[in-house]
């Protein structure tokens, strides 16, 4: 099966506040465009949030629009924001004995 050259136009957001919510996330990460998908995970044992979220956008102009921005501010703790570098697909994350 051939993988799937559709582009991802994704953040790694990081350092996140535990009094802010995927809402509240979504809404500020909307000022630069589509958001079209916040995943902000969540601890099953403390309930509350761990700290990091991929924020995924419909069009690349978005995700150049929000990596110009710096710093990136919510309940007074700075976000720290890049690029999300995800493997091609069909291909593990970690380097494998392969690779060399």
């Amino acid at each position: 099966m051939a993988a799937s050259s559709k582009k991802v136009f994704e953040l790694f957001v990081s350092k996140i506040p535990w009094t802010l919510a995927t809402k509240e996330i979504r809404e500020y990460f909307g000022q630069f465009g589509n958001v079209k998908r916040c995943l902000l995970p969540f601890d099953k044992d403390t309930g509350f949030h761990r700290g990091f979220c991929w924020v995924t956008f419909s069009t690349e102009e978005s995700l150049n629009n929000a990596l110009q921005k710096d710093p990136h501010i919510l309940e007074n703790t700075k976000l720290q924001v890049q690029r999300n570098r995800r493997p091609i697909a069909g291909q593990k994350s970690s380097r494998s004995p392969e690779d060399d």
